[in-house]
Parts: C-alpha cells; sequence; structure tokens
C-alpha cells in the first residue's frame, strides 16, 4: 500500500438531491429497552411507523436494537421488517455496528472485523446500501492512545486502514459500502477522516459526515472537507456537544451539502444530554421541522464543481501527514458558529 493514496471526489449526475432520514440512535433508551425484553414505548417496527407519520423518507435502523444483538438477526424478523417499511414507504437509508479497531489487541480487532463483515451481510439482507462503522475508540472511558500505548498515530491508522479494507471488500461482495463515521477520537479532523479513507483504498469504504464531531476551531470547514466524498451523514442538533447551546446553522450546512453534490440521505440523530429533559418523540419532529426549512431555503445551491472537474481532480491526502495539515478543500474558511439566538427552551 503506498503512503500516499488519490482520493476522489464522487461522481454523481444530476444536481443536488436531499432526502430525509431518522437515525435510530435518536431512541435509544426505548430501543434498548425494547431489545432487552423490558416494556417500551418506542420497538424498531414501531419505529417505521413513527416515520411513516412524520414524513421521513428513510430509516437508519442501527444494529444495536435489533434483537439478540451482537448476534445477526433471525431471517423472520429482517423479513418482517424490510415488508414493514416497504409497506410504509420508508427506505433503509443504512445500518451500524460498534467495533475496536484502535486498539492494539489483535484478536480485539480480528473479533471486530468478523462482526463487521457478519453485518455486511445482514445489511445486504436489510437492503441497507451503507454499514456505518466506527474508527475511533467505542471502549467506556478510553481512547486511541490509552488502547494502543506507545504506538504511533501512523501505526494504528494504518492497522485501521488494514482492517477496513478487509471489511470494504467483503461489502464488495454483498453491495454495501463500509461508511466510517467521525467520532472526536482517532478521527477528529476532516483531514485525518480522508487521510483514513485515503489509505483504505476502496470505492467500497467512504466517509460518513457525523456533524457534532470534529473537533476544531471550526467544523464546518472540517464537513466541507469530506462533503465530496461522503456516503451518508449524521446530522446533530450541534457541531459542538449533545449539551452546547450553539444549534447547527442547518442552512449553512445544507449549502455545503449542496455545493457537494451530495444525492443520498441527511439522517437526523438528536441525544439526550446528563441533566436535561429529553423526549425524542418532541425533540425528533421539531428538529426535521428544521432540517426541512434548511432544505427548502437552499433549493437554489448548485455544486460547486461540475462532473468533468470531480471527475478530473483528484485530492491526495497524506497518510503520514501531521494532524494540523489542511486538504485543499479547507482553504476557505468560514468564521465558528457562535449564534446561540436559537437554543431551544427545552435545552
Amino acid at each position: 500500500m503506498p503512503a500516499r493514496a488519490a482520493l476522489r471526489p464522487i461522481v454523481r449526475a444530476g444536481p443536488p438531491r436531499i432526502k430525509a432520514a431518522l437515525n435510530a440512535y435518536s431512541f435509544s433508551k426505548l430501543l434498548n429497552d425494547a431489545a432487552k425484553g423490558r416494556d417500551s414505548a418506542m420497538t424498531l417496527m414501531k419505529l417505521i411507523d413513527f416515520c411513516a407519520l412524520h414524513g421521513f423518507d428513510g430509516l437508519d435502523a442501527t444494529g444495536y436494537f435489533f434483537p439478540g444483538y451482537p448476534a445477526a438477526p433471525a431471517d423472520d424478523y429482517v423479513n418482517e421488517f424490510k415488508r414493514r417499511a416497504f409497506e410504509s414507504g420508508i427506505d433503509i437509508s443504512g445500518t451500524g455496528v460498534r467495533n475496536h479497531l484502535t486498539t492494539a489487541d489483535r484478536e480485539v480487532r480480528a473479533a471486530s472485523v468478523a462482526h463487521i463483515c457478519q453485518w455486511v451481510e445482514v445489511a445486504a439482507r436489510l437492503g441497507a446500501p451503507v454499514l456505518r462503522v466506527f474508527a475511533d475508540t467505542q471502549m467506556k472511558s478510553q481512547t486511541w492512545q490509552t488502547v494502543a500505548p506507545g504506538v504511533s498515530r501512523d501505526d494504528v491508522e494504518r492497522w485501521i486502514a488494514d482492517d477496513l479494507r478487509t471489511c470494504a471488500e467483503h461489502g464488495e461482495k454483498y453491495g454495501v459500502i463500509v461508511g466510517v463515521q467521525n467520532h472526536g477520537d482517532f478521527l477528529q479532523t476532516g483531514v485525518e477522516h480522508l487521510r483514513l479513507i485515503a489509505r483504505v483504498d476502496s470505492p467500497w469504504c467512504g466517509p460518513i459526515v457525523d456533524t457534532g464531531y470534529y473537533k476544531t476551531d471550526d467544523p464546518y470547514a472540517d464537513i466541507a472537507a469530506v462533503a465530496p466524498y461522503a456516503v451518508n451523514w449524521q446530522v446533530k442538533e450541534s457541531p459542538v456537544a449533545p449539551s452546547s447551546e450553539v444549534r447547527t446553522d442547518l442552512t449553512r450546512l445544507l449549502t455545503i451539502v449542496r455545493q457537494a453534490g451530495y444525492r443520498g440521505y441527511l439522517p437526523i440523530e438528536t441525544l439526550s444530554a446528563a441533566g436535561q429533559r429529553y423526549d425524542p418523540f418532541v425533540v425528533v419532529p421539531e428538529f426535521l421541522a428544521e432540517l426541512r426549512a434548511a432544505i427548502t431555503a437552499t433549493e437554489s445551491v448548485r455544486p460547486l464543481a461540475t462532473i468533468e472537474e470531480q471527475s478530473g481532480q483528484p485530492v491526495n491526502a497524506p497518510a503520514n501527514s501531521a494532524v494540523t495539515d489542511r486538504a485543499e478543500p479547507l482553504r476557505t474558511r468560514k468564521p465558528s458558529n457562535r449564534n446561540k439566538r436559537n437554543s431551544p427552551s427545552r435545552r
């Protein structure tokens, strides 16, 4: 594998087309209760109905909430889930798993690769085009440095890329893209995100842009850098943290999305914050209304590059550059979003 790989934006025909989706994690507590056999006001089946009632186009059906996770769900459950979604007019826009690829423990990494590959097959059965995975540490109270003590960032990136490449090869067999979500640990910047994807060097592995987990002074610049390569999204209420009063500027975000020429789903994910009331039955419809307003407000925005320009201009994402380096799309930076006027009264 060369130290430097050329990463090209995804070439999409036609004008940007945005479809609103819901990430199931917005109902995390209720869905966990249901998955564990406790009484709950929400199950994955009921979540399909919720999406239909509120006019979502798709549902990102996170794997954690399927019965028996981390094991694969039974065929009859998958088939019933697909039938119900079809009859409700709801697309399965993706699914996702937990995994541990930053650790120096090879057995743990191998188990994660096997788990991802198993759920690639589940995603194919569901008809989900993208399986969401993490390059960031998902172990409680740990970081990539603590689970790989004394190991250089480049070496950790190398083994993550090697593992993701194996998963992407399996994804190709089943027609499922492995989407790598930034989650604020190993991947804190757009450059780090793109550099890892370039090192994987597979058309079956791409970035999922989590708008709330670029840990920089201007996360919108990082979002803009990665947007031309995005295979899916996670749109958060705040670009800073769930507890922050700084709200995501959705018009600015949708402008970036459209300028990148994106066509596909924008799943929203609302989150609870410690010490604050959180009712997804209220929060999710409110945030969906905000997203729809931004989609409408940016309808006239067109891609910055034509198809010919996209296909002819690869971006080099160096595997060994410093964390503070910036890729080409980050040259045009905007001020940080410090506007707190839209902070919700419930927060």
